[in-house]
């Protein structure tokens, strides 16, 4: 498990914050495919965090694209590097998202983020801001709209409909299984919408959430709770 700081000149405020977001978010890609789904490698990453010891856990997982089999994985810890905002949870995160990704022993390729890239109000979510930072493809899957708006698509696995914010399609909200509420499916960086809906079906073949998500937020929640006993006061 690596531990991370909070790096040397983070945002501290808001203003800082928002700064960096419209800096950065002229360096996301839109005009690349990504990789082919089924391809190569394809990596979860999410977050733990335990607010009274000021903690955040982190998590990268790697599949094998085409078996859905664990290659490798890593964690990072650290302390909580930015206030709880709406719209600047990446500055939470990214420090020891990186860290994790930075520990992993092999190339990511896909990453795919539990949260927003283009859904976002800002239109730089997590999964943008960490493929910009990094120069790699990203994609974010979450659990619910945000802010957006869609209809609900069809009930069939595959079926999806537009994320709406105003008339711009900011992503797709995607069904993974016949009957079950969709996820929400935006681009990060380097990856075309159509080809992250395709890696988030082949990525969920059984359960809502891909198993990169599924998998990444097991093991975080793990390192959070060793990292917490190692803190916790002996008698």
């Amino acid at each position: 498990m690596t531990t991370v700081g909070v790096p040397a000149g983070w945002p501290a405020t808001e203003e800082e914050a928002r700064a960096v977001q419209d800096e950065l978010r002229a360096r996301v890609v839109l005009d690349e495919p990504g990789p082919p789904p089924g391809t190569g490698h394809v990596t979860g990453v999410d977050v733990a965090y335990d607010d009274d010891r000021d903690l955040v856990a982190a998590a990268a997982v790697v599949l094998d694209a085409a078996t859905l089999e664990v290659v490798a994985e890593a964690t990072a810890i650290g302390r909580i590097s930015f206030p709880y905002v709406p719209g600047l949870l990446a500055f939470r995160e990214i420090p020891t998202v990186r860290a994790a990704l930075d520990a992993l022993p092999c190339p990511p390729g896909l990453v795919v983020c539990d949260g927003y890239g283009l859904a976002h109000p800002r239109r730089f979510g997590l999964a943008s801001h960490l493929g910009v930072l990094m120069d790699l493809p990203t994609i974010g899957v979450a659990k619910n709209p945000f802010t957006f708006t869609y209809d609900d698509p069809g009930p069939v696995r595959g079926s999806s409909a537009p994320l709406l914010a105003g008339t711009e399609e900011v992503g797709r909200a995607l069904r993974t299984r016949d009957g079950v509420k969709p996820v929400f499916v935006s681009v990060g960086h380097r990856v075309s919408l159509d080809n992250a809906l395709a890696h988030t079906l082949d990525l969920a073949p059984r359960y809502r959430l891909p198993e990169t998500t599924r998998r990444a937020d097991a093991l975080c929640r793990r390192a959070l709770q060793e990292a917490s006993i190692r803190q916790a006061p002996t008698s």
